[in-house]
């Protein structure tokens, strides 16, 4: 089950595109919120769209109190291929081995198909969640509602 607003954040530490271990504590710790975004594939239909948007409006996502993380199952280096031909300036975090363990912990893993569903999460400061969704496979998420969580907070 992914954790319910209110619960605490499953902790994290993970390579990004340029395989810097990141981690959910750091970020915390650093004075900014994260908004973590899970997916399926990079180099993907929706997930580029999704991921494009979040740069396209960066500064409405990514700012002084809010960090991006996104996070899939792919390896590091389709990662930073994938980032470097979008144009990516936010960290996109490998959960590739051991494989979807994080996507696990938030309870968007999809075992079956080796990959994370569509899950997004606003972890404050104190490491609880403020804002969850999760949206399936095909399933395009309302960044909007992204938004307002930010705004509220």
């Amino acid at each position: 089950m992914p954790p319910a607003v209110g619960a605490p954040a499953p902790s994290f530490t993970l390579p990004d595109q340029d395989r810097q271990q990141v981690s959910l504590t750091s970020v915390l710790s650093s004075g900014r919120r994260a908004l973590v975004v899970f997916y399926p594939f990079a180099f993907s239909g929706i997930c580029g769209g999704e991921l494009a948007s979040v740069q396209a409006s960066l500064p409405a996502f990514q700012n002084p109190s809010t960090q991006v993380l996104a996070i899939s199952c792919d390896p590091t280096f389709a990662l930073g291929a994938w980032a470097s031909s979008a144009g990516f300036t936010f960290p996109l975090l490998s959960d590739f081995w051991p494989h979807g363990s994080v996507a696990s912990s938030y309870g968007v893993f999809n075992s079956d198909k080796g990959m994370a569903v569509r899950g997004t999460f606003l972890v404050e400061l104190d490491g609880v969640v403020s804002f969850a969704e999760v949206n399936q496979p095909g399933e395009p998420r309302d960044q909007d509602g992204w938004r307002r969580a930010l705004d509220a907070m």
